[in-house]
């Protein structure tokens, strides 16, 4: 797949284990994205790749730079390289932007409230979809719900801070810090994990609550409760959308998965894998170091295609079969073999 190399133009602390990276516009052929896509990004170390999607903190024609923010993972290897040693001048290689959690103002009406709930990091791509929908003026009103353990916890705090001085009629921040401490300029915050009732209750004197659109980012639980209470008030599900940067599955759908070898053929080489169980095919590849391609490791990006020359494999953890996906394709994100004979061609 193409790939861009971009320069580090500056990196901001936005808090002691999340760091901004500002990368600079190629000087002819700029890249184009969406509020709310992510950026992937790919990094040796040690003698190998690891490729890593991290979403948007800029707004396309809003920000000078293409900028993402990583938040230190603990053990995470990527995220702790960017954290400690990426500095300014490095270059990074990226994969154009992906992802389909976007703002898109010709598909969603002016009058529109939209709902922004985040957790932690999950703030990333909902702070770049309000300073679209802001700065364009789009007629929509941004309601950003965010939750953290605290006050020194909060990334974009001074981008948040600054949009609510700027755009006063127009956003609306409710934040709820799970350790509650009063810090000036702070308004609306809550003890407490976000509560979905709470906000809700208190909007449904603003707007007819059937009519907004809601995007969700954080982990599992919080997409369930937003998800739960938007249901009681009659938000119809297409009126909400969720970033997914991990895979659900169930245990028992693995009751018919054993260990087994596999062949992967790439151009001319041929490498035998053992896919242990419960391990993805993906995973397994990367840990034979095979040059592999991939980026959301959810089975959207499609980056990680391959065609099943023989043998079964079995996808797990797919919301849906993408339609781009023949018959004898799988993603080897999603993919674990149920037979021992496998041999699959990657792109």
């Amino acid at each position: 797949m193409l790939t861009f190399t971009l320069k580090i133009a500056e990196i901001i602390r936005e808090n002691s284990d999340t760091v901004t990276l500002c990368l600079k516009q190629p000087g002819l052929k700029k890249i184009k994205y969406l509020p709310g896509q992510y950026l992937t990004l790919i990094f040796r170390i040690n003698g190998r790749k690891y490729i890593r999607p991290y979403s948007f903190s800029s707004a396309p024609g809003v920000d000078q730079y293409l900028c993402v923010t990583v938040k230190r993972v603990p053990g995470g290897i990527v995220s702790n390289h960017i954290n400690d040693f990426v500095k300014i001048d490095d270059v990074v290689e990226i994969f154009p932007p992906m992802g389909e959690f976007t703002f898109n103002p010709e598909q969603i009406g002016a009058d529109k409230h939209i709902f922004l709930w985040g957790a932690g990091s999950g703030i990333t791509p909902l702070i770049s979809i309000a300073k679209y929908i802001l700065h364009n003026k789009t007629g929509n009103k941004v309601i950003l719900v965010y939750g953290n353990r605290n006050t020194e916890a909060v990334i974009f705090k001074d981008q948040i801070f600054a949009l609510e001085r700027e755009f006063q009629k127009d956003f609306d921040t409710w934040h709820f810090h799970t350790q509650l401490s009063l810090v000036e300029g702070y308004t609306n915050v809550i003890q407490g994990r976000i509560s979905p009732e709470t906000v809700l209750s208190v909007m449904k004197n603003e707007t007819n609550l059937s009519e907004t659109i809601h995007y969700i980012c954080g982990p599992a639980g919080l997409k369930e409760s937003v998800r739960n209470v938007l249901n009681k008030f009659s938000v119809p599900d297409e009126n909400v959308l969720t970033e997914d940067f991990e895979v659900v599955k169930d245990l028992t759908d693995f009751e018919d998965i054993t260990t087994q070898f596999i062949e992967i053929v790439k151009g001319g080489d041929r490498t035998k894998v053992e896919v242990t169980k419960g391990n993805s095919i993906l995973n397994a590849g990367l840990d034979a170091l095979v040059d592999l391609d991939y980026s959301c490791q959810t089975g959207s990006c499609m980056l990680c295609k391959a065609k099943i020359l023989r043998g079964n494999v079995k996808m797990i953890g797919l919301k849906r079969i993408p339609e781009q996906l023949a018959k004898d394709e799988c993603l080897l994100c999603c993919g674990y073999p149920l037979s021992d004979n496998v041999q699959l061609a990657v792109f």
